[in-house]
């Protein structure tokens, strides 16, 4: 239990700063830089733009409305904090948290305004890709945390099984 509770409190402090965090940029980004500015902070790379997004990722779905966005993602937070009750894993339950936190931010943004506000703009070898923000990052790097963890874990599996196989063997 006391693992358990060590765990939310490291969960509730991740979903605490980088919510802060999220909405902090939003923020100053709005206050200092106009709808669709462009501002070079790395030549031929990366900007900071300002837009509106009324879509999901990748702006998919845009001019849904929001309440399916509200909709989606009051049920997408349920099925994250299902999975964080039912996890025994820290790893797995921070990585929930850091996805959880993620989603908030977006869903603060549309109740609040109608679209989310996203301002990373990056030129990949003269690709645009889809302007993005803090909570998009904490969504990726969440699932992409989980993805590592089940990769991990299945090779430890597989290691020990191998290890337990060789040594029936010799017996």
């Amino acid at each position: 239990m006391k693992r358990k509770i060590g765990s939310s409190i490291v969960s509730i402090l991740i979903v605490l700063f980088t919510l802060g965090l999220d909405q902090w940029t939003k923020w100053a980004v709005v206050k200092s830089i106009d709808l669709h500015e462009r501002i070079t902070i790395i030549e031929h790379f990366f900007d900071l733009t300002y837009v509106q997004n009324t879509g999901a990722g990748f702006s998919l779905f845009a001019g849904a409305g929001t309440f399916f966005f509200a909709v989606l993602t009051i049920v997408a937070l349920g099925f994250i904090i299902y999975l964080y009750i039912t996890s025994e894993d820290e790893r797995y339950q921070w990585t929930l948290a850091l996805i959880f936190s993620g989603a908030l931010g977006n869903f603060i943004d549309r109740l609040r305004f109608g679209y989310v506000r996203d301002f990373f703009s990056f030129d990949i070898f003269g690709y645009y890709f889809p302007v993005f923000n803090i909570a998009d990052i904490c969504i990726t790097c969440g699932f992409a945390l989980i993805f590592i963890y089940m990769i991990y874990d299945e090779y430890k599996e597989k290691k020990k099984w191998k290890q337990e196989n060789l040594e029936s063997k010799k017996n």
